[in-house]
């Protein structure tokens, strides 16, 4: 069936050319995951405030690397890209940040993060999501972001607001936590 519309990012375009690394501020990069970075991935995972607000847990490097995988494979069939931020100088994992949900056509996708532990109160999340979406917005053919946290989730709005995400509503019953259901807050940012 012939479609109506051009799609504003063309197929191929992510898969087409390798995952860039991108600066981020502060003497940070988001640099595509490796599977060598499996056991940051479970010692993250092992933190409560991370097991809140995620819906999996890493139990080992095997499985870290399972999720990795999946995350590298994510970019060459153009429905995801993660990165994980690192220290610049040391390749310290320090968190992650991700586009998923890619839609192509309409140059949309979801953004989401993560800090590990003792990274976090730095703003790291903060300059990554902006980093990432300046990228995705400036340079990747992206038109629309959207970010989506718990409304219980303070410091998520936080990041959300410090990156230039503009608030849109809330969701009702919207996403399923280990702790039940949770009204989800919208935010998105727009090229």
């Amino acid at each position: 069936m012939p479609s109506l519309v051009t799609p504003l990012i063309p197929a191929g375009s992510l898969a087409d050319s390798p995952q860039p690394s991108l600066p981020v501020a502060g003497g940070l990069l988001a640099r595509p995951w490796r599977l060598t970075d499996a056991g940051a991935v479970v010692r993250v995972f092992q933190d409560p405030a991370i097991q809140r607000w995620h819906l999996k847990r890493a139990d080992s490097e095997d499985e870290a690397r399972e999720w990795i995988a999946q995350w590298q494979r994510g970019w060459q069939d153009e429905v995801a890209a993660h990165w994980t931020v690192v220290d610049a100088g040391t390749d310290e994992v320090l968190g992650r940040v991700s586009l998923q949900s890619l839609i192509l056509t309409g140059g949309q996708a979801e953004i989401s993060y993560w800090t590990a532990p003792a990274a976090r109160g730095t703003g790291i999340a903060s300059r990554s999501v902006a980093a990432v979406s300046d990228w995705a917005l400036n340079e990747a053919g992206f038109r629309r972001l959207e970010l989506g946290h718990s409304t219980v989730n303070q410091a998520s709005c936080g990041v959300a607001a410090r990156a230039g995400f503009e608030p849109e509503g809330v969701r009702r019953k919207a996403l399923l936590h280990a702790d039940g259901l949770h009204d989800m807050h919208l935010h998105a940012r727009v090229r």
